[in-house]
Parts: structure tokens; C-alpha cells; sequence
């Protein structure tokens, strides 16, 4: 259904799936958009189905609008938690300027009365000294003094609780002094004095007990909590993070790096220690203090910071060196752990992930880079040495480990040495990154894996004989790579391009993709292989490697044609003379191929045989490399212009003898072609152009070419006894031509008779 076609009420809404978010939304933050009336004119006018269309998408677009805010806040989380610490310092500033303010009034207010009032510095040594007025009654000094003694004794036994209850009992007498007629300002003033001086005397002691090393998180949530209940939430929340900061320090220094205690399992005990003192500050922080925003804000800071530098450790002990020679294994278990433990916090709404993507993605990267040029280094190095014969793989690799011998050769395609290594390689390599998901590398590996396969096609092509890759000389700057001397070598150039293209590499890049898991296994990947192929990412994958492919391929097909046209002294094989010098001779010649074609024919023959074998189970790549073999001889001598204008520009014209041995050349051609069922449509029209343009030279000389030209059949039936001929198939009768001539068993005059029986 498209929900773009519906009528629209009001303004129109466009569902174009190809807008951005912002366009989709712009007609619901309307001010004037009414849900209720928006739904009912819809609805109204259509059918079950249709509604249920509209309620998906508009269900997608609230999980695509509900993204797109979580990632604006991300955005600017920075900016809000400093703002909002900002605020939490400001309003503690504003607090304590209230206060000041307050307690300034009240020593204005008493000293107006003429009351005198006497320090109460001495309190805090243990005495409190008596205050004596006229206008204030005894028992209230009494009180005073025994609330004052009071407190002091359970602060001095530790006893927050009890200090905390008398402390609130203090403040609600003030209170209900104020309201007394027996208790004057300056008795209120000095009772307020002193409460504000015991409470600042607890909460030192609070903060005194909290900063002890050997507090347990028990005694140090009763300390923040009763600090809070003193009224400076602030200073309780600030002192709560420093006293897990200052234990998960300690501890750190405990685990330093040693021999042993390294890699893996220092960056599992590190990773296990700073998350967890995370988690239990974090739970800590929202059972006392809920989720007020200046708290949380704070708290957040405080994990990132934690975070940030339990990354520097890790990278500075455990990922610095192997990262830089190439140790992506360890690199990848190193991180993998540090990732498992992050991802645990996620539930508590700590989404500290970003931050060890931004310290560890450049590590990982950097061993990655290494791995993919190690690749590049040993496949080039056993390029040099390679004798380019096929075989299974070793046993012992990886990959191997957990079959059986015979099941692992049986699942195992052919390959030269280099490719088998890098086959293994890629496979090691996808394995150590696929875990890796969070920090996104994956495009990264599968563009460098492309990148090494591309230079191995090069070095594939720099092993044809006659390569203009490269010099293949030692010392002058290209690799040195070992030449594929026999067509047998040079299609296993072909064998190896094609089998990592089509199978191995992408079988080893599905790990990449954690949504492909289920395909993991070889055998289950060989049964699904058509299925993986709707992936569009596997199908551009080979795409992309077919395109390198193809270069090998049509790199190997040149050089085949070169071979046929060219001479060893560099002269043209493939001339129009070989068609000019038939006529002005008495005799007619005997009709058979020319020598070039029987030649292509038997190359044709000899690599069909050759693919067959290394081919099996992929006889469309076969067919696609004798098809493009065909077609590179005959688009050569299509576009050879030199040829061309010999034929129809002369100086000595095209004859019947000499056209009708190009025709039987070309329907040769199209005939063993069209047997070995690599005849394309693109190969078969071309060939009649050329016939066609053969024909027009000389009916440009003012002779009638078909005159000249016998039946089609006649063109056949010479063929295919070309052909049999040529396979050794035969069955003519005795002759007395000389063995030798490949033309022993058809003479002229035979051939004659099959013209003149076709003309009849």
C-alpha cells in the first residue's frame, strides 16, 4: 500500500519513505494537528489492511523519531551535564548565601534589643559557655545547656543517629520558640547558633569517617545518607563519588602489570574492578539520592571520567604494543572484554560504550591495518615461490581443527600454496574482528580484505607469461613472482581467483555480519549459498570480487590471443594476406580451416579439458572463459583496422576463393562454438558482421559475391569434418594423400562434390 496516495485532511502528510525524519514529522508538530480527527479521516475511508499498513509505519516512525531524540541528547550531553552541574553549584551557593543572610539578620535583630551575646567558640572544645541576659528565662538556658552537652557526647561516641535526632529535635524547638512568648529573639538567634555549629562539627566528622581507606560500603551509605539529612545533599553526593574513586585506586595500584599478571588477564581483573565500583556507585548514588538531575548529572560525569581512565590504562599496558606489530587477537579478546563489562551497565542507564569507542577504535585499527598488510607480505612471498599446483588444504589450520580429515577434504576446494594461506589468513582475521561488532569495523575489515584480494589478482596476472603488470625482474621495485610457464599453471591462476572469489571469501566475511551467524558452518554454508545470495551485501561483495576476477580472466585470454596472432618474431599471423594470395592460382584450393583456427580449436579443446577438472561444480565459469577466449581472437581481427583496409581498399581485391575460405573460417568458428556451448549471442552477431562486411568489399568491386559462395550446408558439413578430423574422429576411406597432411582424408575434388550436391 502506499500511504502517499492517501487523501489528505488538512494539510497533507507525505509517507515517501525517501524523506528525511524532520520532513516526516513536520506535519505532526503542527500546532493546529489534531491526533483524534487525523486518525478518524483516515481510518473512515479504509479497509482493514490498509489501516493496518498505516498503524506499522506509524509505529516505525515513533521508534525512528524516539532514535533520532536519543541521539540529539547524546549529542549534547556534554553541554547539559555541565550546565546542570552549574545550576547544583549555583543553588549551593544560593543556599549558603540565604543562610548568611538569615543569621546576619538575627544578630542585627538581637543587638537592636541591647541583648549581649558571648562567643561560642569554646564549644567546640567541649564546654559551651553560659549565656546570661536579663530578658532570658533559667530554664531555657538550662535546656540549652543540656541539649549542647548532649550532643556533644554523641558526637564524640560516633552516634550519628542519635546526634542526627537531636539535631532535628533542636530545630523543630526552634520553631516552636518562635512562636513562644517565653523565648525571645536572641534566645532563638542563639539556639540557631549553635545547632548550625554542631551540625557543622557532624558533617566534618561525617566526611572525616568517609575518606577512611578501611570504610566499608555499608558505613559509607550511612554516612552519605546521614550527611544528607544535615541538609547538604551536594557535599554527600560529592564525597560518595571521591570515597569510590579513592578505593577503586587503591585497588588499581594493586594490579599493576606484571609477568604475571598481563594482557588478557590484567585487562579482565582491570575491567571486572573499575566497572563494578561504577555499578555500586551508581546504585549507591540512586538509593540515596533517587534520580534528581543535578545527582545524576553528576554521577555521569564522575562514570565517564572513571571510564576514561581505565581506558588509558588498557591501552597504555595491553594495547599499545600489540596493536602496533599486528596483534589483533589478543587486541580483540582485550577489548571484547572490556565491552562485555560496559554493556553491563546499560541496564543502571550508563551508556559508557562511546568512550571506549573512542580510545580502543584507533588501537583496533591500527592492528587490523598491520594484519591485512601482514597478509599482503606472506601471499606475496609465497606468490614467489608458488609452482602453482592444486591441492587440499593442509590439515592443521584452523579452520580444520574440529573435522575429521576426510570431511575436511571433502569440503575443501583446490588451491595453489599462496591461496590456501590466503584463504586462512582472511578466515583468522574475520574470526579475531567479528566479535567486534560495537566498535563498527566491520566495512573497515571487509574493504581491506577487498583491498588484499585486488592484490593478489595483480600478482596472479603478474605470473601470465608475457604480464605488462610488472617486470617480475628482482630489484627492479615490483614483487617477484614465479611465472605460469604451462596453460595448466594459468588456469590455476584462474582456479584461484575464482574459488576465493565465489566461495571462500565470502563463506569467511559472513562472520562480519552478526545477523548471518546461522551460516557460520561450512557445510550449512553450501546448502544456503543461494539464499545468501538475496543478501545485498553478499551480492555486492561478489560483485566487487568478480570484477578482479575478470581482470585475471581477460589478462589470461589476451595473452592466449597474442600467442595465436602475433608470431615469435612478432610478425601478424592473423593477415588479409592469407585470404588475397588464394585467388590467381589454376587449382582450387583444398577447402579446410586455416591454420590459425584449427589452432584456436585446439586450444579451445585442450583448456576446456583443462577447466573441466579444476571447474567442477562451476561449468559456467568454464563456459564464460572459452566464450571470452573466442571472442578475443574475433574482436581482434573486428577492430583490426590495417586488416580491414587491406580487404576492401586493396591493392588487390578480395576473390571468390579468398572470401569463401573466410566464410568457412568464421562458420567454423560459430560451429565448434555452438558444440561446445560457449557460442554467446554477442560472439555469433559479431562473426556475421564480419562475413557481412567481407561480402560488401567485394560487391564493392562490382561482382556478385553469392554468385561466388556455395550453399550454407556446404559451409557445415566442411566444418564438422574439420572438426572430426581435427578430434581424431574420422572415418573416411583409404586415400593415397600423404598421412601427414591434416587434409588426408578430404580431397578437393570430394569437396567439390559435396559443393555440387548442395547447389543441387
Amino acid at each position: 500500500m502506499d500511504f502517499g496516495s492517501l487523501s489528505s485532511v488538512g494539510d497533507s502528510v507525505d509517507f515517501d519513505r525517501d524523506l528525511t525524519l524532520s520532513d516526516k514529522l513536520k506535519f505532526f508538530k503542527a500546532s493546529n494537528f489534531d491526533p483524534e480527527g487525523f486518525v478518524t479521516a483516515r481510518c473512515r475511508r479504509m479497509g482493514e489492511k490498509e489501516i493496518r499498513h498505516l498503524t506499522t509505519y506509524l509505529i516505525d516512525l515513533k521508534k525512528a523519531s524516539a532514535e533520532e531524540m536519543r541521539k540529539s541528547v547524546y549529542a549534547n550531553y556534554a553541554a547539559f551535564i555541565r550546565t546542570s552541574r552549574e545550576i547544583s553549584d549555583l543553588e549551593g551557593q544560593l543556599l549558603a548565601l540565604r543562610n548568611l543572610l538569615s543569621n546576619r539578620a538575627n544578630l542585627v535583630h538581637g543587638l537592636a534589643e541591647g541583648i549581649g551575646i558571648r562567643s561560642l567558640a569554646a564549644s567546640s572544645e567541649g564546654s559551651v559557655d553560659d549565656i546570661v541576659t536579663d530578658k532570658v528565662p533559667s530554664k531555657v538556658e538550662n535546656w540549652l545547656a543540656q541539649f549542647l552537652e548532649t550532643l556533644e557526647v554523641l558526637l564524640a561516641e560516633r552516634r550519628v543517629d542519635e546526634a542526627l535526632a537531636a539535631l532535628e529535635e533542636g530545630e523543630q524547638t526552634v520553631e516552636e520558640a518562635k512562636n513562644r512568648k517565653g523565648f525571645t529573639a536572641s534566645a532563638v538567634q542563639l539556639l540557631q547558633a549553635a545547632i548550625m555549629e554542631q551540625r557543622k562539627k557532624l558533617a566534618d566528622q561525617l566526611e572525616e569517617a568517609a575518606s577512611q581507606s578501611s570504610i566499608t560500603i555499608v558505613e559509607l551509605r550511612s554516612a552519605v545518607q546521614a550527611l544528607k539529612r544535615l541538609g547538604d545533599g551536594p557535599r554527600a553526593h560529592t564525597l560518595l563519588l571521591k570515597t569510590h574513586h579513592e578505593k577503586l585506586q587503591s585497588n588499581i595500584q594493586s594490579l599493576r602489570p606484571s609477568g604475571t599478571l598481563h594482557g588478557v588477564a590484567y585487562t579482565a581483573a582491570l575491567s571486572q574492578l573499575t566497572f563494578s565500583t561504577v555499578a555500586q556507585a551508581s546504585s549507591d548514588s540512586l538509593a540515596i539520592f533517587n534520580e534528581e538531575p543535578a545527582y545524576v548529572s553528576e554521577l555521569v560525569t564522575w562514570a565517564v571520567k572513571q571510564t576514561e581512565n581505565f581506558a588509558l590504562l588498557i591501552k597504555r599496558h595491553v594495547l599499545d604494543l600489540p596493536s602496533a606489530s599486528g596483534g589483533l587477537r589478543p587486541v580483540a579478546e582485550s577489548v571484547q572484554i572490556c565491552f562485555g563489562h560496559c554493556s553491563l551497565l546499560e541496564a543502571r542507564g550508563l551508556a559508557l560504550s562511546p568512550v571506549l569507542l573512542k580510545f580502543f577504535r584507533p588501537c583496533v585499527e591500527l592492528a587490523l591495518n598491520a594484519n591485512l598488510k601482514r597478509i599482503e607480505q606472506c601471499t606475496a612471498a609465497l606468490v614467489a615461490a608458488d609452482d602453482w599446483s592444486l591441492t587440499y588444504q593442509p590439515v592443521g589450520a584452523r579452520s580444520l581443527s574440529t573435522t575429521s580429515l576426510s570431511s575436511a577434504i571433502s569440503s575443501q576446494p583446490r588451491l595453489s600454496n599462496s591461496a590456501h594461506k590466503f584463504s586462512t589468513m582472511v578466515q583468522e582475521l574475520c574470526e579475531d574482528v567479528s566479535p567486534l561488532e560495537s566498535l563498527q569495523l566491520s566495512d573497515t575489515a571487509l574493504e581491506g580484505i577487498i583491498q588484499a584480494f585486488n592484490e593478489y589478482v595483480n600478482m596472479l596476472i603478474s605470473a601470465l607469461p608475457g604480464s605488462t603488470e610488472t617486470e617480475n625482474l628482482e630489484g627492479s621495485g615490483s614483487r617477484i613472482v614465479r611465472m605460469a610457464e604451462t596453460e595448466v599453471q594459468q588456469i590455476a591462476l584462474l582456479a584461484n581467483a575464482l574459488m576465493l572469489a565465489d566461495e571462500l571469501l565470502p563463506r569467511a566475511t559472513l562472520k562480519l555480519s552478526s545477523s548471518q551467524q546461522m551460516f557460520r558452518n561450512d557445510e550449512q554454508f553450501r546448502r544456503t549459498s543461494d539464499r545468501q545470495n538475496r543478501f545485498p551485501e553478499q551480492r555486492e561483495l561478489k560483485r566487487r570480487l568478480q570484477r578482479m576476477v575478470d581482470q585475471l580472466r581477460d589478462s589470461f585470454c589476451r595473452q592466449q590471443a597474442l600467442e595465436l596472432i602475433f608470431n615469435e618474431d612478432g610478425g601478424v599471423r592473423l593477415g588479409a594476406n592469407m585470404y588475397l594470395s588464394m585467388d590467381g592460382v589454376s587449382e582450387e584450393p583444398e577447402w579446410f580451416p586455416s591454420p590459425i583456427y584449427q589452432e584456436l580449436f585446439q586450444k579451445l579443446t585442450y583448456v576446456a579439458g583443462i577447466a573441466s577438472d579444476m571447474f567442477v561444480g562451476r561449468e559456467r565459469f568454464a563456459t564464460i572463459l572459452l566464450m571470452r577466449l573466442t571472442e578475443t581472437i574475433i574482436l581482434w581481427l573486428s577492430d583490426d583496422q590495417s586488416f580491414w583496409d587491406e580487404i576492401e581498399q586493396g591493392p588487390k581485391p578480395l576473390g571468390p576463393f579468398g572470401l569463401q575460405q573466410f566464410c568457412l573460417d568464421m562458420e567454423f568458428v560459430i560451429l565448434f562454438a555452438s558444440q561446445g556451448r560457449y557460442l554467446s549471442r554477442n560472439l555469433h552477431q559479431v562473426i556475421k558482421n564480419i562475413i557481412g562486411r567481407a561480402i560488401e568489399a567485394v560487391a564493392a568491386n562490382n561482382v556478385d559475391p553469392y554468385s561466388m559462395l556455395p550453399e550454407d550446408d556446404w559451409f557445415a558439413e566442411v566444418a564438422q569434418i574439420a572438426i572430426k578430423m581435427l578430434t581424431g574422429k574420422a572415418n573416411f576411406g583409404a586415400t593415397d594423400r600423404d598421412i601427414g597432411s591434416p587434409t588426408a582424408s578430404i580431397s578437393a575434388r570430394s569437396v567439390s562434390s559435396i559443393h555440387s550436391h548442395g547447389s543441387n
